[in-house]
């Protein structure tokens, strides 16, 4: 199953993604996609309907990020083999957690605003976790239950912000519309192996980043597993699991960065694809 939320930035409805890959409205049977409506019981409802009953919706729209209401938005660093090997870091014995600022999340289809004083602003196709139900000191055997679905999140940095500025990784990370997510949360029933996804960018017509999930250090329940060590998981948080190898930061022989009026174009075998144009900001 394929739930949207659709319409202008800050009014989305719910939707859902019929077989025909038409957009249906869910207003009537629920008013939100977000912590109260991702637990299985809730997200079993949904399945059970009629989708040719549900009211067609006409027209383009605009999707929001697929879930509302991000409690955490949490990220994980250097998870694909290639990547760190790229970046000249060696593989984590752990995985590397970081956490992204809710503010900077947009839908996957909205522009990109790049500040005046960036220099070094960089890409990155990931696979998104979204917790359907409460999870702490979870087992990774259990890890995937609390999974309510799956998204591509373009998990955008300013480089020199995340390692030239000081402290941690989240000033790079966090800037407005760096958090783009969607189009679709996915439920998990659709992805039964979350390692074996393709995903791909591309900017302004040239692939950049081409890989697997397979490449992860650490996978999906590995990851859950391991953050409920520390903290409670709970129902709407967001998990970015990381990003392959391609980004800007370690081309060679030079990095390459982004610049306004480009575009980005990325996806994740059965989520769906993203697009950005991107465009300066104050």
């Amino acid at each position: 199953m394929k739930l949207v939320r659709y319409g202008s930035a800050g009014e989305e409805k719910p939707g859902l993604i019929d077989s025909s890959g038409g957009l249906r409205d869910l207003s009537a049977h629920i008013d939100e996609i977000n912590s109260r409506t991702l637990n299985d019981k809730a997200l079993n409802d949904i399945a059970a309907l009629d989708e040719d009953r549900l009211p067609v919706v006409e027209g383009p729209q605009r999707y929001g990020p697929c879930v509302g209401e991000i409690g955490k938005f949490i990220c994980i660093g250097l998870n694909y083999a290639r990547h760190a090997k790229e970046t000249g870091a060696e593989p984590p014995s752990e995985p590397v957690v970081f956490m992204k600022a809710t503010s900077a999340v947009c839908g996957p289809n909205d522009t990109v605003l790049i500040p005046a004083k960036s220099k070094k602003a960089d890409w990155e196709v990931e696979l998104g976790v979204i917790i359907g139900t409460h999870a702490k000191n979870v087992s990774i055997e259990n890890a995937l239950n609390h999974v309510a679905g799956y998204c591509v999140v373009n998990d955008l940095s300013e480089r020199e912000f995340q390692l030239e500025r000081g402290g941690q990784w989240v000033k790079g990370k966090s800037l407005d519309t760096f958090g783009p997510i969607g189009p679709w949360l996915v439920t998990r029933d659709e992805i039964p192996d979350p390692q074996s996804l393709n995903l791909w960018l591309d900017i302004d017509g040239h692939r950049y980043q081409d890989s697997s999930t397979s490449d992860m250090i650490f996978s999906v329940a590995e990851i859950i597993s391991h953050l409920s060590e520390f903290m409670s998981l709970h129902p709407g948080d967001v998990i970015s699991t990381g990003t392959p190898e391609g980004v800007g930061m370690g081309q060679k022989p030079e990095p390459l960065y982004l610049k306004p009026g480009q575009e980005m174009r990325l996806g994740i075998e059965g989520l769906g694809e993203q697009c950005q144009m991107t465009e300066l900001t104050d």
